[in-house]
């Protein structure tokens, strides 16, 4: 059996009326068992609740989570004012020189990556977002002339449909004219795109024009 609680289910945020009702409840007399399965908290949440409830539901409201001191290993304020002044200095400053100039001059020995995130923090070195231009749709170009434009439609024949003995796959091609919606060679099915090439060229070269039929 799995015992495991993610995080997220243990750390839930709790409404103040969650909060008083559960307090309240445990006051009157019930067991803490009881309490935390109606409620679904835990005895830690329940304990510290029932430690701040002072009578009153505003006791209850989380307050500022936000640490009263700085960690330790984080910048100090000389570390700071020395980054301030020497991108004031010079606000077109890299990076990697303002890096070298606290390392050499002021005795910097953080890591790369934690300068960048103070600068980030700070805000500098942000990445401009760039405005992206709406794309306006274009209208779909029909010629008006025969034969200037011609859209090649390919289909895949399954299996099924075929009984003979080959165990290549076929594909049916078949040219339109668009401007005047007319197909090539109707009559005749290719299954070749090199066939189809061969039999209109051979038509162009003869009569200078190729036998169209209306799609139906």
């Amino acid at each position: 059996m799995n015992t495991i609680i993610a995080q997220k289910q243990r750390y839930l945020p709790h409404t103040s009326e969650t909060k008083y009702h559960a307090v309240k409840t445990y006051r009157s007399g019930c067991s803490i068992r009881f309490v935390c399965r109606k409620y679904k908290i835990s005895k830690a949440s329940l304990m510290r609740w029932n430690k701040k409830f002072d009578g009153d539901k505003a006791s209850l409201i989380d307050k500022s989570h936000r640490p009263h001191s700085k960690h330790p290993k984080a910048h100090t304020d000389d570390e700071i004012r020395h980054i301030k002044n020497y991108i004031r200095r010079n606000p077109n400053i890299s990076m990697i020189e303002l890096y070298a100039k606290l390392n050499k001059n002021k005795s910097y020995k953080r890591h790369p990556c934690s300068l960048f995130r103070l600068l980030r923090k700070m805000g500098f070195f942000k990445n401009e977002k760039k405005k992206e231009k709406k794309y306006i749709p274009k209208k779909y170009h029909t010629p008006d002339n025969i034969g200037e434009k011609w859209q090649l439609d390919v289909k895949y024949v399954p299996q099924k449909c075929y009984v003979g003995d080959m165990l290549d796959k076929f594909y049916q091609y078949t040219m339109v004219d668009e401007a005047s919606r007319e197909r090539f060679y109707s009559n005749l099915t290719f299954y070749l795109y090199d066939d189809l090439i061969i039999q209109m060229k051979r038509y162009l070269y003869k009569s200078n024009r190729l036998p169209m039929q209306v799609l139906g």
